[in-house]
């Protein structure tokens, strides 16, 4: 059945072509398996709540009859602005247009917030652009630049609230900088969600070329309820396409967490337990909550236009399983500044179990992909990710996020970044384990190596014990789980060794000056000579052979990690292979090139390291048409290495799970970072042939 909403209508209406209904969400109560929601052009200011959900074979499709002609948003227009001094407006809302949930008194707050100031879920829009939350009516009147914002000339259109419980308003102070509000589109955001059902398992939905905004989000952890202004609310089978998404206070589309009462901000609200244990305690609640692949995620999302969100494009913990998010374009997200902490990513996901990232653009974003715990089958291919990082003349936020292309965090791989551009000063945040990097060209480091994981903090007064020499002091260790193969059922648990990483085929390029000394936080230096301490896997496994006898890899049955059998010799000694079991897991690498001062492992047996030729290249557009150039493939000349494939990746230590697909078939990297064919050789970096540099790499 095709039921039929028109903003337009003359009355309210039945749903018929000849009586359509007026708001969307008349439609959404009555809408069944295989019924199909046509959305005229119009502006739709309401909340769409969902009570039906699809089937496999029979979905609902919610769809716009015009490609971002129908807008749906969680604003509403302000008029009757008086002036109150110098640039200063004041309006007075009555609170009753909030129903349960006023924006204004609540703040976007709680779990893994680290910012010092604390802001409101509410915005005031001046002609579609959000305005500054100022924290006190004098910064308001001043209307000064607040410089953590990479936009720093929008920075001076402030805000102001306060609350008048004794005539139940809202009054709300905004400096216009000269532009009288009566005469510009002004409009407050109302609504918490634009299109989200507020039950779960609510399946099969197919959410298609709507324009969707300023939405009054709540801050979205991990460990918390996590609203987008789109979301499938923990369920399975929703295709979101052809959107713009744009200007939600928190974010854009979520794909995580139900609301779980006694784990929600269980931090900020107890702070009992360590937030790292909160975090598995999540994990196994979700287990007994429906967390299986038969009923969660396999989401799509696919070419929508994301930007202006102010902590995700995308999150989600646990509910985004299996899902793929292809042909994005993400961009300009968490630019305010106005919110720290983690969870601030133009992609952010927990447990991004066998989740693909493919073919995006994201850039001018705190970060571009930030894949944290349990990122096991995860993969992230083909994507042009460029300028994520902190525009010169902003200043850092403090409790903001440090800015890189990809972020992998404590996680047990197997997870794999092939065929990327990856532009921006930090390429890789890698303070994990298990991960395959594959044919990418890279301009920046990578940080965090060996690191990041674990924390030392100061003993309870009084008691004397010592761990790993430090008197007084406790090492706090991160275990994270890891999961039966394709699976979301938890195998194990264990903390990050850190190594377990293959880097096949990449071109590394110092892009941007390589800073040394005390203020070299996180390395700036580009190439892979940052694991030169760890060890190859002949090294590795040599330990255990030679404390049970072994003298030669001839005794080993199967030369994989993870495949380690001790078949006919005495048993193992546990105490003595204990340093081992503990310390670095060993790194492959091989037929990368290096140029501008990259620098290679020191164990790298076939490279190619140029220091007499300098690498340019350009990042150009022209009508959204992105063109990228450089002389790289000049200076390779004739290097050439094998193709990769699943066998040469092997396995993930932890998890003992191959480099694969998700449906356990084997990877051949001979398709390129357009899809075009490898031959028998290849190139290093992301393109089989380097006449696709005259090639449009992407379109926006």
């Amino acid at each position: 059945m095709q039921i039929y909403v028109n903003a337009a209508a003359r009355t309210e209406g039945d749903g018929s072509f000849e009586r359509p209904f007026k708001h969307i969400n008349d439609a959404a109560k009555i809408a069944a398996a295989g019924d199909e929601v046509l959305v005229y052009p119009g502006l739709y200011r309401e909340y769409v709540n969902p009570l039906n959900g699809g089937t496999e074979d029979k979905r609902i499709v919610y769809r716009s009859v015009e490609p971002l002609g129908a807008e749906i948003t969680g604003a509403e227009e302000v008029k009757g602005w008086e002036p109150y001094e110098g640039n200063v407006w004041v309006v007075r809302i009555n609170n009753g247009v909030f129903n349960d949930y006023n924006p204004y008194r609540v703040l976007a707050y709680g779990d893994w917030y680290f910012a010092r100031d604390e802001r409101h879920t509410g915005c005031v829009y001046l002609n579609d652009k959000a305005m500054y939350e100022a924290l006190t009516l004098e910064e308001c009147l001043k209307g000064e630049i607040y410089t953590p914002s990479w936009e720093q000339e929008a920075s001076v259109y402030k805000w102001y609230t306060t609350q008048d419980t004794d005539a139940n308003e809202t009054v709300i102070y905004a400096n216009f900088q000269g532009k009288d509000p009566n005469k510009e589109n002004v409009e407050i955001n109302v609504r918490r969600e634009c299109f989200m059902p507020q039950e779960e398992h609510i399946n099969y939905i197919t959410f298609s070329g709507f324009k969707v905004n300023k939405a009054a989000t709540t801050w979205a952890p991990p460990a918390a309820y996590q609203d987008g202004m789109i979301a499938p609310h923990w369920s399975k089978g929703w295709i979101i396409e052809d959107c713009e998404i744009s200007d939600s206070k928190c974010c854009g589309i979520s794909l995580g967490m139900y609301y779980d009462a006694p784990n929600n901000h269980y931090f900020t609200v107890k702070s009992l337990k360590s937030p790292t244990q909160m975090e598995r305690d999540t994990v196994c609640r979700g287990q007994y909550n429906g967390w299986l692949k038969e009923e969660i995620g396999g989401h799509i999302v696919r070419r929508c236009n994301i930007h202006d969100c102010q902590q995700t494009g995308i999150v989600g913990r646990m509910g985004g399983v299996f899902s793929i998010i292809e042909d994005n374009h993400i961009h300009h997200i968490n630019n305010m500044m106005e919110l720290g902490g983690a969870e601030i990513s133009g992609i952010k996901m927990h447990a991004a179990i066998d989740v693909t990232i493919r073919r995006n653009h994201i850039h001018h974003s705190t970060m571009g992909v930030w894949l944290d715990w349990q990122s096991q089958g995860a993969r992230i291919s083909q994507n042009l990710m460029h300028d994520n990082m902190v525009p010169e003349g902003s200043t850092i936020l403090f409790g903001g996020m440090e800015s890189q292309d990809i972020f992998i965090e404590v996680g047990h791989g197997p997870t794999l970044i092939d065929n990327n551009i990856l532009l921006s000063k930090q390429a890789l945040r890698i303070a994990t384990e298990g991960v395959a990097f594959v044919h990418n060209f890279v301009l920046g480091s990578f940080t965090m190596v060996g690191t990041g994981v674990d924390s030392t903090t100061p003993s309870v007064e009084g008691e004397t014990d010592t761990i790993d020499g430090a008197a007084a002091e406790r090492r706090q260790r991160r275990y994270t789980p890891y999961h039966i193969q394709h699976r979301t059922e938890v195998a194990g648990m264990m903390t990050i060794l850190h190594g377990d990483n293959r880097f096949y085929n990449n071109i590394f390029v110092q892009g941007y000056p390589a800073v040394t000394g005390p203020e070299d936080r996180f390395n700036d230096e580009v190439g892979t000579h940052v694991w030169d301490t760890y060890p190859t896997y002949e090294e590795w496994i040599k330990n255990f052979n030679l404390i049970n006898g072994y003298t030669d890899m001839e005794h080993v049955g199967m030369c994989k990690l993870g495949e380690i059998f001790y078949e006919g010799f005495k048993k193992p000694d546990m105490g003595a292979l204990a340093k081992y079991h503990f310390g670095h897991l060993p790194v492959w690498c091989d037929g990368n090139v290096y140029f501008n001062g990259a620098r290679a492992w020191k164990k790298e047996k076939k490279n190619l390291v140029d220091t007499e030729n300098t690498v340019t290249w350009s990042l150009t557009e022209e009508d959204g048409k992105y063109t990228f150039r450089t002389n790289v493939y000049d200076l390779i000349g004739g290097f050439r290495d094998g193709i990769i494939t699943s066998d040469i990746l092997g396995k993930a230590f932890e998890p003992e799970q191959r480099y694969e697909n998700t449906d356990g078939s084997d990877i051949i990297f001979n398709n390129d970072l357009l899809g075009n064919h490898r031959g028998v050789s290849t190139i290093p970096g992301p393109l089989a042939d380097p006449a696709e540099l005259n090639e449009v790499i992407w379109i926006d």
